[in-house]
């Protein structure tokens, strides 16, 4: 999981177009983002580069694969995203 606190609306917009790319957001500054470490280490490398170090903050946490999780109040995800308990390669390899 990523999330950001970016001063900068210009570097904001940067980062979350970035983001968008890969990964699922959560809220708006909040992303799900599955891959390989040496993919993340790369985007992560990606993400710096458009940042300010003083003034931003970006986070990333691994999640556990059965991390215990509370939501409270509409979730809004778009109509084509799926969400699978397990990843999906449980759902395809059945």
């Amino acid at each position: 999981m990523n999330a950001y606190d970016i001063a900068n609306p210009r570097r904001l917009g940067k980062v979350h177009r970035m983001l968008k790319k890969l990964g699922l957001p959560v809220q708006y500054s909040v992303f799900t983002v599955v891959m390989k470490r040496p993919r993340l280490l790369r985007l992560l490398e990606r993400v710096e580069q458009q940042i300010e170090e003083v003034e931003d903050d970006v986070r990333c946490y691994r999640l556990p694969p059965n991390a215990d999780t509370v939501s409270l109040g509409k979730q809004f995800f778009p109509d084509d995203v799926m969400l699978f308990t397990g990843g999906v390669d449980r759902i395809i390899n059945r």
